[in-house]
């Protein structure tokens, strides 16, 4: 919220429920007719939890036993006390309501208000009172009140079971493919009474640009202040001056002075700094920020009694950003570039990190923000079916020079284009493209996400009947309200999107492309079947870290389809498409330890397949956007970082694939072959290549040894590749058919080392896990405690695949600062492994696992046809 109200209103806050849930249960009735504390800001269920009347909605299958929630009529009320300290104005200032809310002040409705993604500001100086006063906000039931509207204006295609795209709430709140049904209502931001007196300051837009120096080399920032305003006591007649201080991050200030004219309420101050140091993405440079001052009014005056001229203060960079979707010989690039410079995007998105919104706080956003980091990544996009999020996310990416991607709120669904939705939605986005202005992280807004895929695809021509879908905001709305208010970045309407008449939104020639019949139906090997000029969704599921799993599903026994386990997997047959994943490329697993091993270790393998794949396209491929970042609650999903934050084996094979510099093994088609190819027809890859992507500012030169070799080390061929790979781009280098052809596929592999180590060594298997002859005790574990943890040595006597250590199960709070780690025979490697819980090393080495322990015991008759 731009503008936090005065007094908050954040205690004395009771619960009760206006019309209980039928379904109910009766202890819950008798509780709530007395009314139970609530918290401010917060929401109706995690009041019912410190109340003692439901259990944690993410525990076994509670989510079923809760939904009566989603179908009561909250009311949140408080009394406060008041007196009349001399502004001339109080404003009643609700940060969120969620959702369709009744707000009453000492008996008088005040406002009703149906939209969660924008604030509200009422004037109630008449309804105070010297004293007490009483406040309640009632929420419809949502659940019903969706399906109300529904059924008064017509149903629209969506995904999933609920209306939720008949409210303007949090779409995943009613549930997802990888999110909990737990629809509720609460008070979910700040309220209050604000007091002013004079001259408020509505809205700040402080939008940057740079230019060249008027005077000799560098740049100069130019910063345009706009500045919007309300009177209360200072006549229309009146001038109000305004003043615009930037300070940088030496201390050096410049200060620019405007002023809002008799008869207006806005007015735009531009300051320009000399020599000043520009914003970059983390990669590209760095991430200065200079502090902005905006005050309007003659301090003393123009507001409430000890308070100073109304006042707003942020922090911007200063940098430019561009969208190219220029059309080329290939079709349509997607290029993203910030001060002039094409940003080789290594992304995620992210939904919101709890299902309960009020749960994350600063510290939770900046240890997902550090998540994405050290995995290598440069952005986030923030998807269209959560909300427009905290400040705290955009400030932190703002100092770390992560990319912010924002999607506008809309996912999966038809959207109502009458109204009273229309102008809910124009209201929302001018707050929000208002209040998100101020970021330099956030470098591109976009209008959905897959509606208009879906309008396409989906079959939703029959259940529309001619109305409108959503376009008119996607086309029309959206891009008018970013070209008014934040025209210094650019526009995509949807993801994915094709950028031109008549193409379809999915196709890979042109602009942004999400990769699904992988997951659903394919092999992941099929990632190859496409180049994409931008992939901004694609991705594989596999369960969070072990402790977090049994931390909510108790079946017994623990297994796949068990009843529980199903309740945490939310997509369709996804258990199934599990297994099926595996298939031809690791072993069917024998217990539920192995299961849950084999899964994460395939979600790992398929995602790190795909990433390289299209990271080879470098500059075909200009980036890619894994779904997805992080979890909302304990579930098998997509995330690299499950709901209790361990960093999933997903999470090391994105720190590997989206290194900075990548060499990666990929096939490609000789020259001869396509000579010898059929006009028109492709011809399969013939060669294999060691491709090099270099997304760092430096050009490289280096030479890589390439070795084909057994699994015990013996050396079958090498030869020698030298590489000149340009800065932010890619090399491509064939390797020699006497090197790369596998005589024994299944004890056979390729390994491109770098002399200077400027790459990670590449490898590249003859076979997958399930047809290779690898030795189930070819590591050797040696544990040595140390402070705060311990150290875990590994050393492999012949080739040792993805080791990774399940600390969770020790200690369910311990960290590993490694993992996915494939040694060659007599390589070594150190795990640390930071736990406060006492626990043995041993313990810990206990935990180590590998891909080889999924392959089973060799027979003691058959040990001769292993390698030593």
């Amino acid at each position: 919220m731009p503008f936090l109200p005065s007094h908050p209103l954040s205690t004395g806050w009771t619960l009760d429920a206006v019309e209980l849930a039928a379904d109910a249960p009766q202890a819950v009735a008798h509780a709530l007719r007395e009314g139970i504390p609530a918290t401010v800001p917060g929401e109706a269920h995690l009041d019912l939890v410190a109340a003692g009347l439901i259990d944690d909605p993410f525990d076994g299958d509670n989510e079923a036993a809760q939904q009566w929630i989603g179908d009561t009529s909250w009311r949140f009320s408080t009394t406060f006390a008041w007196q009349d300290d001399g502004a001339s104005r109080h404003d009643l200032v609700a940060g969120g309501l969620d959702t369709v809310a009744t707000v009453v002040l000492n008996g008088t409705e005040v406002a009703r208000t149906e939209n969660m993604h924008r604030s509200y500001r009422w004037d109630v100086r008449e309804l105070l009172r010297a004293g007490d006063n009483t406040l309640t906000v009632t929420f419809a039931a949502p659940v019903p009140e969706a399906a109300a509207r529904a059924a008064r204006h017509g149903a629209l295609p969506r995904v999933n079971h609920h209306e939720y795209n008949q409210l303007r709430k949090m779409a995943c709140s009613f549930g997802w493919d990888w999110g909990i049904d737990v629809a509720g209502a609460g008070v979910w931001k700040p309220i209050g009474v604000d007091a002013w007196s004079g001259v408020r300051l509505v809205s700040v837009r402080p939008l940057v640009d740079v230019v060249p120096a008027g005077a000799g080399e560098g740049f100069d920032g130019v910063l345009a202040a706009h500045v919007e305003i309300e009177r209360d006591g200072v006549g229309p007649d009146a001038d109000v001056p305004v003043v615009v201080r930037v300070t940088g991050p030496g201390g050096a200030a410049v200060e620019a002075t405007g002023v809002v004219v008799a008869g207006s309420t806005s007015a735009g101050v531009s300051a320009r700094v000399a020599g000043v140091r520009r914003w970059w993405p983390v990669g590209h440079g760095d991430q200065p920020l200079y502090d902005v001052e905006v005050t309007a009014g003659v301090p003393g005056t123009s507001v409430a009694p000890g308070h100073d001229a109304a006042r707003w203060t942020g922090r911007v960079g200063f940098r430019t950003v561009e969208l190219d979707t220029t059309p080329d010989a290939a079709g349509a690039p997607f290029l993203l570039k910030v001060n002039g410079e094409t940003v080789l995007v290594r992304g995620a998105n992210w939904i919101p990190d709890h299902a309960f919104l009020t749960q994350v706080d600063r510290d939770r956003y900046a240890r997902r923000l550090d998540d994405a980091l050290e995995a290598n990544l440069n952005l986030l996009r923030i998807w269209g079916g959560g909300v427009y999020e905290s400040d705290d996310l955009y400030d932190l990416a703002d100092e770390r020079g992560l990319l912010v991607w924002q999607d506008f709120p809309f996912a999966c669904a038809a959207y109502s284009e009458d109204e009273p939705l229309r102008s809910e939605i124009e209201a929302e986005a001018r707050e929000n493209v208002t209040r998100l202005s101020v970021h330099p992280s956030l470098v591109l807004w976009n209008g959905n996400n897959e509606n208009t895929w879906g309008s396409v695809d989906w079959g939703w021509a029959g259940p529309l009947e001619g109305r409108g879908w959503g376009d008119a905001y996607y086309s029309d709305l959206l891009p008018r309200v970013v070209a008014e208010l934040d025209p210094t970045r650019p526009y995509s309407p949807a993801s994915p999107f094709s950028f031109g008449d008549y193409r379809h939104p999915n196709d890979e020639r042109y602009g942004t492309m999400h990769i699904w019949d992988v997951w659903n139906r394919e092999d992941y090997t099929v990632y190859r079947r496409y180049r994409p000029r931008f992939l901004s969704e694609f991705g594989f599921q596999g369960p969070p870290a072990w402790s977090t799993l049994a931390r909510v599903v108790h079946d017994e026994p623990l297994a796949p389809f068990g009843h529980q386990m199903l309740v945490h997997q939310k997509a369709n047959l996804g258990n199934a498409k599990l297994e099926r994943g595996w298939q031809g490329h690791l072993p069917d697993p024998a217990t539920i330890e192995q299961w849950h091993w084999t899964t994460q270790l395939n979600q790992a393998h398929a995602v790190r397949f795909g990433i390289e794949h299209a990271r080879s396209l470098t500059p075909h491929n200009t980036g890619v956007v894994v779904w997805q970042l992080n979890d909302s609650w304990p579930v098998v999903s997509w995330a690299a970082v499950d709901h209790d934050e361990h960093r999933k084996p997903l999470w090391y094979a994105l720190r590997a694939a989206c290194s900075p510099r990548l060499a990666t093994f990929q096939p490609r088609v000789s020259p001869q072959a396509w000579q010898e190819a059929w006009e028109g027809v492709e011809p399969e890859a013939d060669t294999l290549a060691l491709v090099l992507v270099n997304d760092t500012g430096d050009a490289v030169d280096e030479s890589f040894t390439v070795t084909r070799e057994t699994v015990d080390g013996a050396v079958l061929a090498t030869v020698d590749l030298v590489a000149q790979v340009p800065a932010r781009g890619a090399v491509t280098l064939t390797v020699p058919d006497d090197v790369a052809t596998f005589d024994d596929a299944s004890v056979e592999l390729l390994v491109a080392v770098a002399a200077h180590r400027t790459f990670e060594t590449a490898v590249v298997h003859g076979a997958e896990v399930v047809d290779q002859r690898l030795d189930p005790d070819a590591l050797t574990v040696e544990a040595k405690t140390v402070d705060d943890g311990c150290e875990l040595t590994l050393t492999a006597h012949s080739l040792v695949r993805d080791v990774f250590c399940h600390a969770d199960v020790v200690d369910p709070s311990a960290r590993v600062d490694g993992g996915l780690i494939t040694l060659r025979a007599g390589e070594t490697a150190t795990l640390r492994v930071s736990s406060t819980s006492g626990a043995d090393a041993v313990a810990f080495a206990a935990a180590v696992v590998s891909a080889n322990d999924l392959l089973p015991e060799r027979p003691a008759e058959a040990a001769a046809q292993w390698p030593a």
